[in-house]
């Protein structure tokens, strides 16, 4: 029981920020240059007439300033024609390269309405939050005697004379959508069995109840059984036996998914529900994930569900909680000023949600009461007092028995109701369990109903049936805060089940697949912005009939496997190796299914004449610029044959901001010329491609480009083979092989310099920046940002974790090391390639385990302000080994940093020192800092990965990890499927001002899901921007959708399910800061 090429997505750490490029691989397309791409407006609450007035001006005003913005636009495109070229990139004696002026500005200002929310008041202080009660513990570990874990429970017998105990046992099954088993294997062998005797045994009795959780397996069940069969399932579900809880594709690990992924899930296991059975899920069941982000609550609350319950907390924390009955809770974020994304939650307070650890404290009496385990099955209790059938004779023994645990249970609790579920992993797999459980537990329940004496009521239930029994005693309608409950905020990582077992080494386990995780997101996201588009102009023309509808086949699959991969056991690495190659093959297939989507759909929106669109699957218009020939393997980018005639890159910007970016690709001929889609020559930076630390690929360049990309929009460039034009500025390469004797190929068409010592220390600058590099290791030494007096010392360095050499030790999910970690010492030192050019210039250091690059993008705006790191790890040759790498500056953070949780929010953190070192580590899905009165130090991540500060002014970051055991939590095996892996980050250095405070066929409508940050106004005003100004909440959409009609747009909960308000066709949209909102919208 559980316990060589680079990656083609990173962005400023929104997964989504991507690139797709595609080939134009035949020479009879036809563009339209006019075409790029470029809502109900539903007030809050009646507003103030001072209040209209202000927002007539400021409207007034902006429109004067987008008038004048065009006027500039228009009177500097004029001039640049004029001048007959454009202006290129040059590059003064002893200086860095230095562009041209931008057309436009680079940074347009934040209006101060959007500050309004870091700097205002947080509303009333939570009764718990969650970082004053770490500091609060002393984490001392006591043993608190048969509940080991926690303390001695009594009462007194007459306690519920007044208000007796009223008490649901919870039957439910928990099922991995792979884990020990594939998907597919734990489907035909256990899954499959349990629902077909799930619908003929609650038939049997109607008192009976189950809940079930993981729509993934559900609906691969629902898909095999008849018609008969279907209806009885709708009967049970209609009368309340059976109750689908949460109704998420899978039951999402919250330490390492993105929000993206983790509400395209429940998108897709509730619209599966509504479908299929007609139902709306109403409460939350998480019993597996390691440890709870407060993410989660805020999407189930937007989901209108009203209540939730949780597992796997830390075992000190829930003894605090126990003591103080503070075991259920109004969760709500952080950032809400007031109660509107409170959540009833019900944490469990012991070990597992195993039958042994739920009745009661004590699992030696719980044990007895699991009758799967009687005598002559094949499990038992190790305990070693068996259960026994309950019988006439010792009903009253046995039931009495119980009620004792119930009511200590009980105790732990503010109401006088109980919840005691009753199941495990892949329970009820056999008609005999069914019975076994079901007709003893009824006869206990009809001892204990029939004695008034005892002061209970037993039976039965679901989950939504105990939330339901207290919010009746407390007197309140579902989802209000029960009298006295307190509330929290905060999050529930990092894990530890037992002792200093912390679970914390999931956050990185397999990183291959996690990268892998965000690849797929983001051509999911691309694939179904463009398909929608696709198929509206093609609906708004008619002709829709021509376009490959069947393209909404391939998106479903790709969300459902992509759900799949959110499963507590996939995402986090903590499967069977088989398994994990399975979630690799289901990955890949989407990739590449999706990957046609965006073909067929950029394919027909490129087109300027509509009716020539001809889509043939044998024979794309369009091929994707890099492939994966196996799961396991780095993308591949393809490389353009150049000849004579032209070839086309259609570019796609999947945000709703322009974007300003370096668009690369491979030519077979360092001869090539570059226009826009108007027939501009465009300058571009030629770089040799590099096949190891000293070799090139041999007739391979890169073509680096700036381009302009419009909000949702296709960009179409051109690429002709001709002799070198006055646009092809090379850039040069400087190599320091470090003493060591290697050979090297020089690439024939880009000046290369071969020193055979170590390099000076050494330093790249673009207009924002300098960053300084040791020559000796080709690391990361410092960075000073321009207009500064001093720079910051910013080092990086890799480092090495061990494992504990006894006892227990690190596996898939526990971190275990064997103390701080040591330098990184590879045998020979490294090579270093110093590579500048006008667009961007990079040191790559070629290490024997690991090869880093730094980027510096030498462009405006915000691609400009960063470092871009990737790290190609490879230690397949390592044993219980982890690498890190960790980045050592001089601010002064004073033992706090900030995490990101599931992309959607921060979290601040403390290195806790009364706890061992795995402790404080963290998830960190997208990003971590660390700052002081002055200064911010952000690292930003295409992929999920483990984080922590160990010391002031310190961020360290896990890349991977190589164990020889299994850590005890079921897996049965270490982690030793280690693939050559790609991480990416960004690294943000910033300065402060002030302190901080249908499956087939597609729908008319799309979903429209928006998410409103909240700006923290305390960095540099020109850091927040992205080539656009914000909008205080406000959305239009006609400037988003130009060319198609806003039919209607309907607010509505965030998984679709329920209507929230009425349908119109405006087009303005507003949003609090920090809100998530969804609407049906339809265009044509």
């Amino acid at each position: 029981m559980k316990l060589k090429k680079q990656v083609t997505v990173c962005g400023a750490a929104i997964f989504c920020v991507a690139v797709f490029s595609l080939y134009l691989m035949l020479d009879r397309v036809q563009h339209d240059p006019a075409r790029h791409q470029s809502g109900g407006n539903f007030p809050r609450s009646q507003i103030s007439v001072l209040q209209n007035r202000i927002e007539q001006l400021e409207q007034l005003l902006e429109e004067n300033h987008e008038i004048i913005s065009h006027i500039k636009d228009s009177v500097l495109e004029l001039t640049a024609h004029a001048e007959g070229q454009p202006a290129l990139p040059h590059h003064p004696p002893n200086g860095s390269w230095v562009l041209p002026p931008e057309s436009r500005p680079s940074f347009l200002s934040v209006s101060p309405q959007d500050c309004q929310f870091a700097l205002g008041g947080k509303g009333q202080s939570p009764d718990l939050q969650m970082l004053a009660v770490y500091s609060l513990l002393p984490f001392d570990n006591q043993d608190g005697g048969v509940w080991k874990q926690g303390f001695d429970i009594t009462y007194e017998p007459n306690e519920w004379d007044v208000e007796p105990l009223q008490v649901f046992v919870v039957p439910h099954s928990h099922n991995d959508p792979g884990w020990i088993k594939t998907f597919d294997k734990y489907y035909y062998d256990q899954t499959q069995h349990i629902l077909n005797s799930m619908v003929l045994k609650m038939q049997e009795d109607p008192r009976r109840r189950f809940i079930w959780s993981e729509i993934s397996f559900f609906s691969k069940w629902w898909d095999n059984i008849s018609a008969q069969k279907r209806a009885a399932v709708r009967r049970l579900v209609g009368n309340g036996q059976l109750e689908m809880v949460t109704g998420g594709w899978v039951m999402p690990d919250e330490a390492n998914s993105h929000y993206f992924a983790m509400i395209d899930q429940l998108i897709e296991g509730h619209q599966w529900l509504e479908k299929n059975i007609g139902v709306t899920p109403r409460s939350g069941w998480a019993v597996d994930p390691f440890g709870y982000s407060s993410t989660m609550p805020y999407l189930l609350k937007r989901s209108n569900l009203t209540a939730m319950l949780i597992q796997r907390v830390h075992y000190a924390i829930k003894k605090h909680f126990a003591a103080t009955q503070n075991l259920e809770f109004m969760w709500r974020q952080t950032w809400d000023p007031d109660t509107s994304t409170d959540i009833f939650c019900h944490m469990m307070p012991f070990y597992s949600y195993d039958v042994p650890h739920t009745c009661g404290p004590d699992p030696k009496i719980c044990c007895q009461f699991d009758f799967k385990r009687l005598p002559g099955g094949r499990i038992n209790c190790p305990w070693k007092v068996p259960p026994r059938a309950i019988t006439d004779a010792n009903v009253a023994e046995r039931a009495q028995l119980l009620l004792d645990q119930y009511r200590k249970k009980s105790k732990l609790y503010r109401s006088k109701v109980l919840l005691v579920p009753l199941g495990d992993d892949f329970r009820y797999d056999k008609p005999q369990e069914w019975d076994a459980q079901f007709l003893n537990y009824q006869r206990i329940f009809d001892f204990l109903n029939s004695r008034p004496d005892l002061h209970v009521q037993a039976q039965f239930g679901t989950l939504s049936d105990y939330f339901d029994a207290l919010y009746k005693k407390m007197g309140i309608v579902p989802g209000m805060r029960p009298p006295g409950f307190p509330v929290l905020t905060g999050d529930f990582f990092s894990y530890a089940d037992r002792e200093d077992h912390y679970w914390t080494g999931y956050y990185t386990s397999r990183p291959f697949y996690k990268s892998l995780d965000r690849v797929l997101e983001a051509h999911l996201r691309g694939a179904e912005i463009l398909y929608s588009l696709a198929l509206a102009h093609a609906r708004h023309a008619s002709a829709d009939g021509r376009y490959p509808l069947s393209d909404y086949a391939l998106l479903s699959n790709a969300r459902r496997n992509l759900g799949l991969f959110q499963h507590h056991d996939a995402i986090t690495g903590t499967a069977k190796e088989a398994v994990a190659v399975d979630y690799g093959v289901r990955l890949l297939h989407s990739l590449t299914n999706l990957k046609r989507v965006i073909i067929n759909a950029a394919h027909y929106l490129v087109l300027g004449d509509k009716d020539t669109y001809h889509h043939d699957p044998a024979a794309p218009f369009l091929s994707m610029d890099d492939t994966r020939p196996s799961q396991d393997s780095l993308p591949e980018k393809t490389v353009v044959k150049l000849d004579t005639s032209p070839r086309f890159l259609v570019v796609f910007n999947p945000l709703e901001q322009e974007r300003l970016s370096v668009v690369t690709m491979l030519v077979d001929s360092p001869h090539v010329h570059v226009l826009s889609e108007e027939g501009q020559p465009l300058p571009f930076q030629l770089s040799a491609t590099w096949s190891s630390a000293t070799e090139v690929v041999p007739d391979v360049y890169q073509v680096s480009v700036l381009a302009r990309l419009p909000a949702l929009g296709l960009r179409v460039l051109q690429l002709h083979r001709s002799l070198d034009g006055h646009a092809t500025l090379r850039s040069s390469t400087r190599l320091y092989l470090h003493g060591r004797d290697l050979p090297v190929r020089k690439p024939e068409a880009v000046p290369l310099q071969v020193f055979p010592a170590a390099a000076d220390d050494f330093c790249l600058e673009n207009q924002h920046l300098q960053a300084c590099f040791s020559g000796h290791s080709g690391l990361l030494q410092s960075i000073h940002r321009a207009g500064e007096e001093q720079g910051h010392r910013v080092s990086s360095e890799f480092l090495v974790y061990g494992t504990r050499t006894s006892k227990d030790k690190s596996g898939a999910y526990l971190f275990l090391p064997d103390g701080e970690a040591k330098p990184y010492a590879p045998k020979n030192p490294p090579v270093v390639r110093v590579t500048e050019g006008p667009l961007f210039s990079e040191v790559a250091s070629y290490y024997e385990h690991v090869q880093t690059m730094v980027r510096l993008y030498n462009v405006p705006g915000v691609e400009g302000l960063s470092l871009d790191v990737s790290c190609l790890v490879d230690i397949r040759d390592h044993i219980n080994k982890e690498l890190a790498l960790r980045f050592s500056t001089d601010i002064e953070s004073d033992n706090t940093f900030f995490t990101d949780l599931n992309g959607f929010q921060i979290q601040p953190r403390r290195y806790q020192r009364k706890l061992p070192l795995q402790a404080n580590f963290y998830p960190m899905p997208a990003m971590a800092y660390i700052q002081d009165m002055q200064s911010r130090l952000t690292l930003l991540t295409a992929q999920a990965l483990g984080v922590s500060s160990l010391r002031s002014g310190q961020l360290e970051v896990i890349l991977d990890r190589r164990l020889m055991q299994d850590d005890n939590r079921g897996l049965g095996q270490g982690l030793k499927d280690n693939k050559r892996t790609c991480n990416r980050f960004r690294l943000l250095l910033e300065r402060r001002t002030t302190a901080n405070k249908d499956d087939s066929l597609p729908s008319t409508e799309a979903a429209l899901i928006l998410h409103r940050k909240g700006f923290d106004c305390s960095l540099e005003a020109k850091n927040l921007g992205f080539n656009c100004t914000t909008s205080q909440g406000k959305l239009v959409l006609g400037g988003l959708f130009q060319g198609l009609e806003l039919g209607s747009l309907q607010p509505t909960s965030l998984t679709l399910m329920y209507p929230l308000g009425t349908a119109s066709n405006s087009t303005n949209i507003y949003l609090d800061p920090m809100e998530i909102a969804t609407f049906r919208i339809r265009l044509g």
